[in-house]
């Protein structure tokens, strides 16, 4: 049994409560992901909850947790960086239990991830490995650890289709308790028994949770159901406010018009229009107490985000956006071949997803792709990495970052787009490296859009926006006028987004 008792969480640079008053009991089972727009602390409770200490750099934390005797594990949603200059055999027989395990068992784990069977073993440097490999890692550490309880902070990130298949059934497989991130809607989809929303209303200055135990789906279809309800009954508590005042004013102006013409000499007339008007006050008074049990129109935590290009982004249907060929793809150090023969032609506004098997040099494709189509002229691109630091400056703020010219009123627009993209004033004083995944996914769209781009080259696209901002980035991206060329393990962009598919092998890119 997992239970959180009177959780509270306050982040210490501007005083935004996360949590208040959380409370959570999660038993053997239960597969419970926790949801939320990008910031509100998703992964900060994760932390918490595998280790209070993590998050007292920058939160402050009051509450219980019970673990009963259960032994967690826990997936970071990045590689430590002091994980990544060890190799794959330092980094695993660092867990004690490893020594447990006889060679034909572990090769037969890393068989049942899709990975060699000598992984356990490999020299290979883990930072090298690609964003897939490095998720499929961690997790074969942390089941080596043989633990109870499983914390995991988008195990699904990277993984390529086959692996998140197998993800879903181990999640569905496990017995005692999981509890997960993930912006894989199809992932939550398949999985989830137990959803826990966290919310931040009112421009995030109140916190809001909900623990709901059914599949995510039916939350979604409730939660929707409830607030068009409460919207009808307000509308509809609203018109009947209206008739009210209008009925009241109709009375007021009535008594008090035959109160101002009253004769002096009609005393006996004048104290019962008096009665009257006390009468009229006693009903204010109590329209007022109506008014106050009126039904409040649901709030809710909505992602508003702009449109990404406009008729300056189209391109001809006829016009060749990439016509690439490369003869082998090697990994970046050069020592391994990954695919011979690659060839690429995307014309006009195709959308294009790249998709193929952890470790198949998806990334340094696009990489290389990438290079090529920034050097054009003829074509405006930009790009969105897998590793985002590759391009952000994690000292300098977003405002900073995306304007370089120190115009006051090129700040002041940036400033508005971050605030209609969800951004607080604080968080844009925040320096990158304080921002969750999902914000600074929103720097990228954002730079993109103030850029005009006709092109767009995104590494994992959507990987860090919620389940509930997902449907609103696959439209924004599918609206958009121009060319995309992406790579994504992300079922429900591939299916809804893109309209050209190719697997990378080691005989080239297939078209699916």
């Amino acid at each position: 049994m997992l239970q959180i008792k009177h959780l509270n969480i306050v982040h210490k640079k501007d005083f935004r409560t996360l949590l208040e008053d959380f409370n959570l009991v999660l038993n053997d089972g239960d597969k419970a992901v926790i949801i939320g727009e990008e910031g509100n602390g998703k992964s900060t409770l994760l932390q918490w909850i595998y280790e209070p200490d993590l998050i007292s750099d920058y939160c402050e934390a009051s509450g219980e947790r019970i673990l009963a005797n259960q032994k967690a594990g826990y997936l970071p949603q990045e590689l430590p960086l002091s994980h990544c200059a060890k190799s794959l055999y330092e980094y695993f027989t660092e867990e004690p239990l490893f020594w447990d395990h006889t060679p034909k068992e572990l090769g037969r784990m890393a068989g049942r991830f899709g990975l060699a069977a000598d992984f356990f073993y490999s020299s290979q440097p883990m930072g090298t490995l690609s964003g897939g490999e490095k998720v499929k890692a961690q997790l074969l550490r942390i089941l080596l650890s043989e633990p109870d309880l499983l914390l995991l902070d988008e195990p699904s990130n990277d993984i390529d289709l086959e692996t998140l298949e197998w993800l879903e059934a181990f999640i569905l497989e496990w017995k005692q308790i999981v509890l997960y991130i993930s912006h894989d809607e199809t992932l939550i989809e398949h999985t989830a028994n137990v959803v826990v929303h966290i919310e931040q209303i009112r421009h995030k200055t109140k916190c809001r949770y909900t623990a709901a135990r059914m599949p995510y789906e039916q939350y979604r279809r409730e939660r929707l159901s409830q607030f068009e309800n409460q919207a009808r009954m307000a509308a509809n508590d609203r018109r009947e406010k209206k008739l009210r005042e209008e009925k009241f004013e109709r009375i007021y102006q009535s008594v008090a018009c035959a109160q101002a013409n009253i004769s002096r000499q009609n005393p006996a007339k004048a104290r019962l229009l008096k009665k009257k008007m006390h009468a009229v006050k006693s009903m204010e008074r109590r329209f007022a107490r109506e008014d106050q049990a009126m039904t409040q129109m649901p709030e809710e935590e909505s992602s508003l985000f702009f449109k990404l290009g406009g008729e300056h982004a189209k391109i001809p249907a006829g016009k060749t956006v990439i016509d690439y060929s490369l003869e082998k793809l090697c990994t970046p150090d050069g020592e391994r071949v990954l695919a011979k023969q690659v060839r690429l032609h995307l014309r006009g506004a195709q959308k294009l997803c790249i998709v193929g098997a952890n470790g198949a040099g998806k990334t340094t494709l696009l990489h290389k792709i990438a290079a090529e189509l920034l050097a054009r002229t003829d074509i405006h691109a930009q790009y969105m990495p897998q590793n985002y630091e590759e391009l952000l400056k994690p000292s300098m703020t977003p405002v900073d970052f995306l304007d370089q010219s120190g115009d006051k009123e090129t700040r002041t627009k940036i400033r508005t787009y971050l605030g209609a993209l969800k951004y607080t004033a604080d968080e844009m004083e925040h320096t990158i490296s304080e921002l969750s995944g999902g914000q600074k996914a929103k720097i990228f769209l954002l730079k993109m859009s103030l850029s005009n781009a006709d092109v767009l080259i995104l590494d994992e696209p959507t990987r860090n926006f919620s389940p509930l901002s997902g449907p609103v980035i696959r439209q924004l991206l599918k609206d958009f006028p121009g060319a995309i060329i992406s790579i994504s393990h992300d079922r429900k962009y591939i299916k809804e987004v893109c309209d050209k598919v190719c697997l990378l092998t080691k005989d080239g890119l297939l078209e699916q």
